[in-house]
This record gives structure tokens, sequence and C-alpha cells, in this order.
């Protein structure tokens, strides 16, 4: 079987697509896939060209192979929908899985990063308008159906959007710029909005960069709002980066049979040789991975990390998608990513082993923990408060900060 597609880019400074390229996607009787990608020569021939994946695609002629991903080079998968946006599809086309090309097509053009896809050499037009917070009550009740599963007439379904992660969300204009609202779903445990808020409030207080948000209520719940940071607004439209996950980065698969190549120490490496200024960002995701394992986010899974350039230069993403995960285990906890010689384990010493690769040395890596931990420990609470999360959802997530297990005393050889 095979499908293909043109891939399209808005090129920086530009607002408005220009054609790439062609993907193919080849599945044999065997069930593999093999995906192909050429650069337009049209494209190549162009001053301003920027390749659409500066390391598995770089700017060549010729057909670029790949059998990861089933078959979807990185770079792509990264504009797909993930969890939600699919399960909108797979309901407005009445079947489910669909085809990985499929997706891609029948997105709404608010994915992440720069590219856009289409049948037709032709590139997409302008962006209708998009909703409003005024729209918002009337989005959560569409949302709340498809978790519902309930049927809906096909306008309705229109409504979907092409965002990844797994909680239902729409993207709305506010303000001068895109926002991804997060709803939070009726079956939730506790109020997910204004926990994840105030889990970016707590990064933020620890130094570190984050997606700036806000809160909004819409009847008798509440939504966060996440600011793109891969969109700038001009009077001619949206600029768009290019922006790429941390799991193309480390050219892994997104199961668990591939976590050999789930890295914060991996990754540190790639954004060593990828970043403009990997001075700033090879520390920054240390300060990152020690977040993630003071609040036992087990998460932080590759496509929850990103570069995105805006220009022609690559640089580490604002962190966005920052949740604590409460967990039975007060001396063993594990974070998605391995982040030092001891695996995956959310313990001081494991995060201090492989400072140097983060161009942090072992003296400055001890001072960022320490003072972490103490901030983690003395202000998740009241950040928490101030942000409206009550004394119940304080208490059902208190054991996710600062665990005991974190300074566990460990046997020396």
């Amino acid at each position: 079987m095979t499908s293909e597609c043109f891939v399209h880019i808005v090129l920086p400074g530009e607002t408005g697509f220009v054609p790439a390229g062609r993907f193919r996607l080849d599945i044999d009787r065997h069930g593999i896939a093999t995906g192909r990608f050429v650069y337009g020569k049209s494209y190549l021939a162009r001053d301003n060209a920027v390749p659409i994946d500066p390391i598995e695609l770089k700017l060549a002629s010729g057909s670029f192979e790949t059998r990861l991903l089933k078959g979807v080079f990185g770079a792509i998968r990264d504009a797909s929908p993930d969890s939600w946006g699919r399960r909108v599809i797979e309901k407005r086309a009445g079947k489910a899985p669909l085809g990985e090309v499929y997706y891609l097509l029948q997105s709404p053009d608010d994915r992440a990063g720069a590219l856009g896809f289409s049948l037709e050499a032709e590139p997409p037009g302008p962006h209708p308008e998009f909703n409003g917070t005024t729209s918002l009550q009337r989005l959560q009740n569409f949302a709340d159906r498809i978790i519902a599963d309930e049927d809906l007439p096909q306008e309705l379904l229109l409504e979907g959007t092409s965002m990844g992660g797994a909680r239902p969300k729409v993207v709305v204009e506010d303000d001068g710029a895109l926002w991804i609202v997060k709803f939070n779903r009726p079956d939730d445990q506790w109020n997910h909005a204004r926990i994840e808020r105030a889990t970016l409030e707590l990064a933020r207080a620890c130094g570190i960069h984050t997606a700036d948000t806000r809160l909004t209520s819409i009847g008798d719940r509440d939504a966060l709002l996440v600011k793109r940071f891969d969109r700038g607004w001009t009077s001619q439209g949206y600029r768009r980066a290019r922006m790429l996950s941390a799991l193309t980065l480390l050219r892994a698969e997104d199961t668990h049979t591939d976590r050999a190549k789930w890295s914060y120490v991996l990754l540190a490496e790639e954004l060593r040789r990828l970043s403009a200024r990997p001075q700033d960002d090879a520390p920054e995701l240390f300060r990152r991975m020690c977040f993630n394992a003071l609040i036992s986010n087990s998460d932080d899974h590759p496509r929850n990390h990103a570069v995105i350039a805006m220009e022609s230069a690559w640089r580490l993403s604002p962190a966005y998608d920052l949740i604590p995960s409460p967990q039975i285990s007060l001396e063993h906890r594990d974070l998605a990513l391995a982040c030092g010689d001891m695996g995956r384990y959310a313990h001081a010493d494991n995060l201090l082993s492989q400072s140097a690769r983060f161009l942090v040395s072992r003296e400055d890596a001890v001072t960022i923990i320490d003072t972490m931990e103490q901030t983690v420990r003395e202000r998740w609470h009241e950040i928490a408060r101030r942000e409206g999360v009550t004394a119940r959802d304080c208490e059902a997530i208190s054991g996710a900060f600062a665990y005991p297990g974190f300074r566990l005393a460990l046997p020396r050889n």
C-alpha cells in the first residue's frame, strides 16, 4: 500500500506556505513501513530555503528514507496530531486507526511547527479565523461529548485541533496571540488546569524558562491557556517556528521497546550539537531534569521537550506540560528519561553523575539541586494556593514534591 502527500513550509520571516517536497509512505505485505522524502528542485534553488530537519533531512537532492516511527520522519510526525487530535479525526471518519498520511491531511492547520500538507502541489491557503475565548463554553461542550463518545455532526467535528497530547484541547486567538486551551475533564481526580498552572509557576520560581500561561473559568470548570511559542503575530499573519521534539532529536521510537534512547544525557549531547547557544540550553535542560525529579513528573517523555527555530537558529523551547505525579513509593521513583549513571532513578546523586555532559560543573550542579530542592519544599504549597488549588487538591498531590527517596542514602561500592 502506498500513500503520499506534498509537504509545505512557512519560511523564516514569512507567513505563507511554499512547497518544500513530497513524502511517500510504502507498507509492504509484511506490514513494514518505509517512508521516503524528496525536496523539490524549486525549493532547493531558494536562497532562503531551510531544512525541515537539520540532521535527518538536510538540504540536498535525492531521496531520504526511514523505517522509524512507522515510516514517518520525525520532523513530519511532530507535525501530525497526537492522541486527542487523532481521536477527533477518527470520530469524524467513523473508524480507527487510519493511515499516517490520512492523519496529516485531515488535521486542522493549527499543528505545531511550520509544516503543512496537501494532496496537491499548491500550498494550503491562509488559515480561516480562529475561535476566540468567547467560544470556550461551546468548545468545552464539544470536548465533553467526544470524551463521552457521543455521535456528533460533521460541522462540529471540524472544531477539533491537531495539537498533540492526550488531554482535550483547542486553539483560540486572543490579545494578538494564539493560545492552546487545555480543558479540565469531567472525570479528573483534581483541578488539572490549576495544578499545571501552579507547577509552571513553581518552575519559574526555580529559574526555569516556561511557556506563558493563564487561567480562565468556563461555567463551573477551569481551563489553562498556554501561549504558543511557535507562533509570532505580524500584521500579515502569524509567523511559524520550525519545531522538533526530543523524540526526533534522539532518533527514537515512542514505544517502550526503544527506551534505551530515552535519555536526558543523550538529549544534552544533541542540544550541544544543534543549539545556537548550547552554553545556555544544555544547563537549562539540566535544571528541567532536576525539577521533574523533584516533582515526581513521570510524564516527562521525549514529546514533552522540544527545540524551535523562528529564524535559522535552533534553541531549546520554553518548558511545558509540567505535572506532579503522586506515587506510592517513598524510596524510588523514576523519570521517563534516563538522567544519570543509575538510569531513570530520580535521585540527587544520579542527577549529579553526568552534570558535565550538560556543561554544568559538579560544584554548580550541587548548588542548582540544593537551591531547587529548597524552593520546591518551601514554595510549592504557597504557589499552589495562590493559583487557586484547593486544600483538598494540595493534600492529594503533596507526596509528589521532594519525596524522601530523592536523598536516600545509597550503598557505597
